[in-house]
């Protein structure tokens, strides 16, 4: 795990200045690599590559970046882990292919596969996580490529007749050539999903480089993202053709390929470990970890002292099970909030997912003692864990027939009490329901429940459940929101169980926008490298090849992963209802939190800033204050753009 930048200025620099710049450049990203920092120029071609680099495999300098291919065609600045790099030695090898090795590291395979093959089949034959900038001397053409489901990040762009490109947008900013105009219409698009999509950025003419795709550029012409690997043609190809084997058959299949995923990722150089929540996902991963392992392997959670947000408990009960090396901190409402102030810079642009705060504080415990951590993300999008799938589901199926205006009389019913009375409710009840219906904040699924009441059709319900503000071009002033790949039409989707296009969906805007971008930020502010085996490729294309029944039953998401996890872990260590990792931000924003809040909310603020309209963000923060309704999450954006704004723009 790594940070690359670099720019490329039409015309030439002098040596001294290239230099310069890219060092400037490739400061701002100490944090993705500690250990080792280069850069390399060609002034004549005015072409720059930096690189930070935190070591993993192959911790001699024969790993140093930018490094320079064995005939000195080709140069790389590369961030990630390709984890079959040894497999791919081994093919160039048989083929005659290989140049003399001087050293180990997958950055010297990477070179010696496309001196062989060529980027695309390079690309393609890759199972790993990266992002790459590699310069043909040769033909004079800069590529950028990014995995398959976008675990690396990559921004580029024209600015002021410079190319630039980076692992953050602050190694960019740090190129005098770096205008920075705020792309209203990204920020209206911010505050719908509290994630700018790819491939938007938070300034004009500033791009994320889309998953499973590669850019060229020579001279002033570049392609377009060119698609080496399609999540669209692998669920099509999956649902075209589906497992039809036996039950049993699919939960040897996939613990089969879960051993596989999590051994290759379980290669390193230094001390490595994993995020354990207790919940499916982790606890599935450092199963399978465990079971592959020598010794105890090294496992955190972090817990909080208010029960509604700790999951601490059931990640002991798992880790004490499995035998592992366990770390827990329980951290107080204080130590949580202090990581506010950090968010602006850890995310370079507007970003706000809550769950960014506690997912700092692990990756930080875990960073005291590994420099890997697995984490088991991706499960809820491969498997159907999020409650929207089958609830959702089963709510169409019973409120569809019903007449749109009774639809909208029992909305506003529900909306009637504020969630935390609801919450109330269902907390004096709660041991009358059966155990299904005991979930985690029970009031705002009523709420997001009333939002479903009010669609005309499924879709709309998916969308307004991904919405936080429903019509941010009425906040944001001057924008029109620009087409995402959730407001396109899908060809590929169409037929598809509804259970299913909804998770398709998040695979390919949720799943790399927000959780990827969460994770990797917060862990790379303090250089850990973080893994998840659970989104290797060969797995995703299986898990798409599964009917919808092998993933959601009896009302339950992740029914065959269950399977697999029971062979290691006993069901009632596992079987509670989902929680989410997040933080009780709206009672922070009503305590602790309201005069740092305030300031940031103030009516003259917004105003001098000229992004957005006052008068929406101060009612919802009225009607926050007085409790009478819970707008945490729309008021989180605010404050996110709001502390993102003061700490870059002033």
């Amino acid at each position: 795990m790594c940070g690359l930048t670099g720019f490329w200025q039409q015309g030439g620099c002098s040596h001294d200045e290239a230099v310069t710049l890219v060092r400037r450049m490739t400061d701002t990203l100490v944090h993705r690599g500690p250990d080792d920092f280069g850069e390399w120029v060609d002034e004549a071609v005015g072409i720059a590559l930096g690189h930070r680099r935190l070591s993993i495999l192959d911790l001699s300098p024969a790993g140093h970046q930018p490094m320079v291919s064995a005939s000195g065609r080709y140069v790389i600045a590369y961030n990630g882990e390709i984890y079959n790099h040894i497999e791919l030695r081994q093919d160039l090898e048989a083929q005659g292919a290989a140049p003399p090795w001087r050293g180990h590291s997958d950055t010297e395979t990477l070179l010696a596969a496309v001196e062989a093959w060529g980027i695309q089949q390079t690309l393609q034959r890759c199972v790993g996580m990266f992002a790459i900038a590699l310069w043909d001397r040769q033909d004079r053409i800069l590529t950028l490529a990014r995995d398959r489901l976008g675990e690396k990040p990559l921004y580029y762009g024209w600015q002021q007749g410079v190319f630039l490109f980076g692992s953050e947008l602050k190694a960019l900013r740090a190129h005098p050539a770096f205008v920075g105009e705020i792309e209203r219409d990204a920020l209206a698009l911010f505050f719908r999903y509290n994630y700018i999509p790819a491939p938007y950025s938070i300034y004009e003419d500033v791009f994320k480089l889309p998953p499973g795709t590669y850019l060229e550029i020579a001279g002033t012409q570049s392609t377009q993202p060119i698609p080496y690997w399609s999540f669209a043609d692998s669920v099509a190809k999956g649902q075209a053709h589906p497992f039809s084997d036996s039950e049993t058959d699919a939960v040897n299949e996939l613990e089969r390929l879960l051993q596989q995923a999590v051994a290759g990722q379980m290669l390193a150089d230094v001390p490595l470990g994993a995020f354990l929540s207790g919940g499916i996902d982790s606890s599935t991963v450092v199963a399978l970890m465990q079971a592959q392992s020598k010794q105890p392997v090294r496992t955190f959670t972090i817990g909080f002292h208010e029960g509604e947000y700790n999951e601490a408990k059931h990640a002991k009960t798992v880790a004490q099970y499995l035998g592992t090396d366990h770390t827990e901190l329980y951290v107080t409402p204080q130590e949580a909030m202090g990581v506010i102030p950090r968010l602006p810079e850890l995310y370079d642009e507007p970003f706000a997912d809550s769950s960014q705060i506690p997912t700092f504080l692990v990756a930080q415990l875990a960073r005291q003692h590994v420099t890997v951590s697995l984490s088991g993300d991706g499960g809820d999008e491969l498997f159907g864990g999020y409650n929207r799938y089958f609830l959702v589901d089963r709510l169409w199926r019973r409120i569809g027939w019903m007449p749109k205006g009774l639809r909208t009389s029992l909305s506003s019913l529900l909306t009637a009490l504020p969630p935390k009375y609801w919450n109330h409710l269902f907390s004096v009840f709660s041991h009358l329901l059966p155990r299904r219906y005991r979930y985690a904040n029970p009031g705002d699924k009523l709420h997001k429940l009333a939002e479903v009441l009010n669609a005309a059709e499924p879709e709309a319900i998916y969308y307004a459940l991904v919405s936080h503000w429903k019509t941010p071009s009425s906040l944001v002033l001057g924008t029109t929101e620009p087409p995402t790949v959730l407001t396109q039409e899908q060809p590929w989707l169409q037929g598809a169980d509804f259970r299913h296009r909804m998770m398709a969906l998040d695979t390919l805007s949720y799943l790399p926008d927000d959780i990827l971008v969460k994770v990797d930020r917060v862990a790379m502010g303090v250089s850990l490298e973080t893994r998840v085996p659970l989104l290797d490729h060969r797995l995703v294309e299986f898990a798409w090849q599964l009917p919808v029944g092998l993933k959601i039953r009896n009302g339950q998401g992740k029914w065959l992963l269950r399977q697999v996890l029971y062979r290691y872990v006993p069901q009632e260590l596992i079987e509670r209802p989902k929680m989410g990792f997040g933080v009780p931000i709206d009672h922070w924003l009503r305590g602790e939190l309201r005069d740092w809040a305030e300031d940031l909310l103030n009516e003259h603020r917004l105003r001098e800033a000229g992004y957005l309209n006052p008068q929406p963000v101060r009612q919802l923060w009225d009607e926050h204050l007085s409790g009478r309704r819970n707008w945490q999450f729309h008021l989180w954006d605010v404050l996110m753009w709001q502390a993102w704004y003061r700490a870059t723009v002033g």
